[in-house]
């Protein structure tokens, strides 16, 4: 299992803006090599065919544009992984979860089954496609939604139809609200709005710890579910919190309380909670509110301080930083340093944080914040989503290894800055800031850019406006209909403009990144260990 992921309300973050994020981990010993990339309405394919599943979809014939991270070379399928469509709604697909046994009984997973024998044969027995996966879901769902609400209800009409062969969480993002929504079984699944005020933290198990059946079946404002998750709970008891008419708890229900969890899962929720909550837990010692194993971890709650894009950045990296868990540390032992998985680990393709900015106009408020490799030693760095192509240096990861790739740069810098930690931590941090700050400053000068070329500051109009005084929660300075939303994005004066700004971000970010790892290579080579230091006789 891989992945961990992080979904902020917009009453939790810095500014008002929705933030889905995840990191995309591979498999132990496997590295996916990534691009971050933009998919033309042109090269959205019409049939789609997915490699694992060998299931073949028809898909309409009005795709929207997006922004996606997949594989650099689609032999196993394109594995879109994260994106914004031009409809400004994000999506992140997905998150391993994990199942329990009674719910995967009553409704297996839809594997992909080779054919027997050859055709003719007595006892030929034909291939059957699988359902979808993580492989599939985005260029299935992302092209096709003009809302959060609408990924969610899309993705669930595509579950119920196909099935899938793998048990996976999936958030949607647009300027109002976040959604996410995870699978039970092969063909059911549920969905849960994130408080406005709240984050979400989920590493690789079902995570939703609350569900409310009347909302679900009646006003869905928060909840959404399979249309016959009652029936199918009644049938097959799955149902242990007494509360199929009320509120229950689909962890209980539907997830998993494994000794695997408390090693691989639970422990990156609670120094991940522990980080935007300090005050509200005692999360250390005898008398401790919640511990690494523990299997009651919130799935969602409210930060002590507001959720800032390098909080979300550093949290997706942390590595038990402080604690006897950290395996670049020194407190604790060798079998401490190295007993639970961290957030930010080795295995780490790539990164997405996409912020959806309600105090800018539409044409701009779609911002995909992307890092490769390994998250404690590489950059974050933003990218305006509604282009019609993105740099060469995030989009062209070649199969050769090259510095000219940002891909291959951050692997380089992820090696460099793990042999030797002490010595790379302080200048990777350095480079880290320098590189945000960057970031910070070409958004804000483009914002002010289009400031002009619009004749109006709508920083200045947001700051005044609010949706709920009570909440301050900031209002949409440009609220318009989806398909308003997509003619807007389509602005080419606009275009260009980001695409200036995207080709700047990304020169800026490669002479840092030649700088950074110039520093650090010569820090590791000083430490190798054959130096020896006494005159030559």
């Amino acid at each position: 299992m891989a992945c961990t992921t992080i979904l902020v309300g917009r009453g939790a973050s810095y500014d008002g803006s929705t933030i889905i994020a995840r990191n995309e981990d591979d498999e132990p010993g496997s590295f996916n090599n990534k691009k971050l990339i933009i998919v033309r309405p042109e090269d959205q394919p019409r049939t789609y065919t997915s490699v694992n599943g060998h299931l073949t979809i028809e898909l309409p014939d009005d795709p929207l544009q997006y922004s996606e991270t997949p594989n650099s070379f689609t032999s196993d399928g394109v594995w879109g992984e994260a994106g914004i469509n031009v409809a400004n709604v994000a999506m992140t697909a997905t998150e391993t979860i994990t199942s329990n046994a009674r719910a995967l009984g009553a409704d297996p997973l839809v594997p992909y089954t080779p054919a027997i024998g050859k055709p003719g044969d007595a006892n030929y027995v034909p291939a059957v496609a699988g359902g979808i996966g993580e492989e599939d879901l985005v260029t299935i769902v992302l092209p096709y939604i003009h809302t959060a609400r609408e990924g969610v209800e899309r993705l669930g009409s595509l579950l119920e139809e196909y099935g899938t062969y793998e048990s996976n969480g999936i958030g949607f993002s647009d300027s109002h609200e976040v959604w996410w929504i995870e699978t039970v079984g092969g063909h059911h699944w549920i969905a849960r709005r994130v408080p406005d005020d709240c984050y979400v933290v989920n590493p690789n198990r079902l995570g939703i710890d609350e569900f409310d059946f009347e909302d679900a079946f009646g006003e869905q404002r928060d909840y959404m579910c399979s249309a016959d998750l009652r029936e199918f709970m009644r049938m097959h008891h799955l149902d242990v919190d007494y509360a199929l008419e009320g509120q229950f708890d689909p962890r209980d229900a539907f997830g998993s309380h494994s000794d695997m969890d408390h090693v691989y899962n639970t422990p990156r929720a609670w120094m991940i909670e522990r980080y935007f909550n300090p005050l509200d837990e005692t999360w250390e010692g005898p008398d401790a509110d919640l511990t690494p194993s523990s299997d009651d971890i919130p799935w969602c709650r409210q930060p002590d301080h507001k959720i800032t894009i390098e909080d979300v950045d550093y949290a997706l990296a942390m590595h038990y930083q402080g604690t006897k868990f950290d395996p670049y540390g020194k407190l604790g032992t060798e079998a401490t340093r190295h007993l639970y998985r961290p957030a930010g680990i080795n295995r780490t393709c790539e990164r997405s944080i996409m912020q959806i900015r309600p105090y800018a106009p539409q044409a701009d408020r779609a911002i995909h914040w992307i890092t490769f490799a390994a998250t404690p030693f590489n950059a974050t760095v933003p990218f305006f989503a509604n282009v019609d192509a993105m740099p060469d240096y995030v989009s062209n990861t070649t199969p050769e290894v090259t510095l000219d790739s940002y891909y291959w740069a951050s692997r380089f810098l992820a090696v460099l800055g793990d042999s030797d930690y002490s010595g790379t931590a302080e200048p990777i941090a350095h480079y880290k800031q320098t590189v945000a700050a960057l970031g910070h400053q070409m958004v804000f000068a483009t914002d002010e850019q289009l400031a002009r070329l619009g004749g109006k500051d709508t920083r200045d109009a947001a700051a005044r406006e609010r949706e709920d005084e009570q909440e301050a929660l900031p209002a949409d300075v440009e609220p318009m209909k989806p398909a308003d939303v997509v003619k807007a994005t389509r602005d080419e004066k606009t275009r260009e403009v980001l695409a200036a700004a995207n080709e700047n971000m990304a020169k800026q970010l490669k002479a840092q990144t030649q700088t950074i790892l110039a520093q650090c290579l010569q820090a590791t080579s000083v430490n190798m260990k054959d130096a020896f230091s006494m005159a030559d006789f």
